[in-house]
């Protein structure tokens, strides 16, 4: 038959649209996240799942072009054998539309052999994909890979339905490391050449403690544009990730709570006293936390105590997952800069899985971090010119209640660095790309 009789169905021709590479055309793949693909390209050696999960707009989809390339160049998977879907898009996420057809309709119009790679971003927006991707999975014809945000993924009635068949790959907005390099600096390990950049670096630091991680928002140098743009993206979060999601009714009520909490990061507070100043039950108030929680915007934790009793009765502290996001929408303060550091600081150590906590007594500590081995690691952040007497005093009294327990006490500082009564000073940034190397 001559080719220009064929005729693609349209969905076959949204289809070929999304796929460039099945014609040998080039695609944009963005700028490298090494660490997020170093872990994609590990998971691909399995027959799991692969679930990018995260807050929106952190680079998930950017990560999916960059394992379709890597499928292609690195491991040599011929390009028609990749398929990707971008399942938001209209004539995809249509009424009616599902994954098998989908998948049914590639298999009819695109001739392949072997093993087959079904790539679907933002997969939630189709209606009970979560069966059809199971069945797929137990075909074991096709590797699979899937995104969305994590309101969506984490949902319980999905992993229960596809417990023990998926591995997850949770992204995050850039960190520091990732930063500096898509502003074209790329920090060695070399402590002279560091030395060297120091300045560079300090001041790349200060500009990622007011605007954030967020890649699509990093490039822009226009101000108000990464501020709209950041708006934007709180806008869409909150409406489609929690809004829709939960079908919250009282939209205003939310409004007010989440702008509260963003605008008093890193600052304890009580259900008790959110009650009192919103008039809105405490029930309704943990709801609305975990909502946020869930859309991976807000996050809340408890003070470290042996005990649960004592955890549930102490006030909780608040951190949210973008300082860039959470200056957008909040007021700002000028002593804002101390709790922007130590949000950056929970970030990092989210980002690690770290097992964390805060502690009060007399003093309080910034963070507790239960390790595997079960002994605990107290950390302070202090982004000053100089160091309080406070903050030593805080890891000491920690250290006099749980001696045995405590292995390493950290004060992040502006700049002083060393060692004094068995209590390291370290700088932030120093800090922050320490993080990279582990």
């Amino acid at each position: 038959m001559d080719r220009s009789d064929i005729t693609l169905t349209p969905l076959a021709e949204l289809l070929a649209s999304m796929n460039p590479w099945w014609a040998g055309m080039d695609f944009e793949t963005g700028k490298p996240r090494p660490a997020y693909l170093a872990t994609i390209q590990r998971y691909l050696d399995t027959s799991e799942i692969i679930v990018l999960n995260g807050v929106r707009r952190a680079g998930k989809t950017t990560l999916l072009y960059q394992t379709i390339r890597h499928l292609i160049t690195g491991r040599g998977v011929p390009p028609r054998n990749i398929l990707f879907v971008k399942c938001d898009e209209e004539g995809v996420a249509s009424p009616g539309q599902s994954v098998s057809a989908i998948v049914d309709t590639y298999r009819k119009e695109v001739s392949v052999q072997g093993t087959i790679y079904l790539v679907f971003d933002e997969i939630q927006t189709i209606k009970n994909w979560e069966q059809t991707v199971k069945s797929l999975y137990d075909r074991k014809q096709y590797r699979i890979i899937i995104s969305g945000p994590s309101s969506y993924l984490l949902d319980s009635k999905v992993a229960t339905l596809l417990s023990g068949r998926y591995l997850t790959v949770t992204v995050f907005p850039l960190n520091f490391v990732e930063y500096l390099s898509f502003h074209g600096l790329e920090p060695a390990g070399d402590p002279v050449v560091l030395a060297s950049r120091k300045y560079e670096i300090i001041t790349l630091l200060k500009r990622y403690l007011r605007e954030g991680g967020f890649p699509g928002v990093t490039l822009h140098e226009d101000e108000r544009t990464r501020q709209d743009q950041l708006r934007a993206y709180y806008d869409s979060i909150v409406y489609r990730d929690i809004v829709r999601v939960n079908e919250v009714r009282n939209q205003k009520a939310l409004a007010a709570v989440l702008h509260y909490l963003f605008t008093n990061i890193a600052s304890l507070y009580s259900y008790r006293k959110l009650k009192e100043t919103f008039g809105i039950d405490i029930s309704t108030l943990q709801d609305y936390i975990h909502f946020a929680d869930m859309a991976r915007i807000l996050y809340e934790i408890q003070v470290f105590s042996y005990s649960l009793q004592t955890q549930a009765r102490a006030n909780k502290k608040i951190y949210c997952i973008d300082n860039g996001l959470r200056n957008a929408v909040s007021f700002r303060f000028s002593e804002d800069e101390g709790k922007l550091a130590e949000n950056l600081v929970f970030i990092e150590l989210l980002r690690s899985g770290s097992d964390l906590f805060y502690w009060k007594n007399n003093h309080e500590v910034d963070f507790v971090i239960k390790n595997p081995d079960t002994s605990l690691t107290a950390i302070n952040v202090c982004y000053t010119d100089s160091v309080p007497e406070r903050e030593y005093e805080s890891l000491q009294e920690f250290s006099n209640i749980f001696s045995e327990k405590v292995g390493k006490r950290i004060i992040l500082t502006r700049d002083k660095e060393g060692e004094e009564n068995g209590i390291l000073y370290i700088p932030l940034w120093k800090w922050l790309l320490s993080r990279e190397e582990r």
